[in-house]
């Protein structure tokens, strides 16, 4: 084991591109975890830059969507994981509901939302839920 200093305090890549953010489910968590996903989507770009620009916005989008939906449906904290995969982003969104997210009808001009569910199937690779008795997980994939 060496013991000569540390210079660098930076964690190595995989720390760096594996991490959990916890919220305690109030409506300004909603930015708080885009801000956590655009802080975990720069140090990712540092070591492997997008392959396309709209991948981080996408990424970014879908965040704000689950955290959306974890504030207005599900009572609690929620929590954000996010690990960088072999060929994109894997995103873990916890909340404290065991509701399974369902699409609501979109009607643009009376507005009520319904579009965030169908955006998170549109922009993901895949999307799976994981339904607990403490919860539900929402698995997503999005390419980077």
């Amino acid at each position: 084991m060496s013991t000569e200093p540390r210079w660098n305090d930076t964690p190595p890549p995989e720390e760096r591109h594996d991490r959990t953010f916890s919220f305690a489910g109030e409506l300004r968590n909603v930015t708080g975890a885009r801000l956590a996903a655009e802080e975990f989507l720069d140090d990712l770009a540092i070591d492997a830059p997008p392959g396309a620009h709209e991948y981080w916005d996408d990424i970014l989008l879908v965040v704000t969507e689950l955290a959306a939906n974890a504030v207005q449906y599900a009572p609690g904290p929620f929590d954000l994981h996010m690990r960088r995969t072999f060929d994109g982003v894997h995103v873990t969104m916890h909340d404290t509901s065991t509701t399974r997210p369902e699409p609501r009808p979109f009607h643009p001009r009376t507005g009520g939302g319904g579009i965030g569910w169908h955006l998170v199937h549109t922009l993901c690779d895949q999307v799976s839920v994981v339904v607990t008795d403490r919860g539900k997980d929402i698995h997503v994939f999005l390419p980077w």
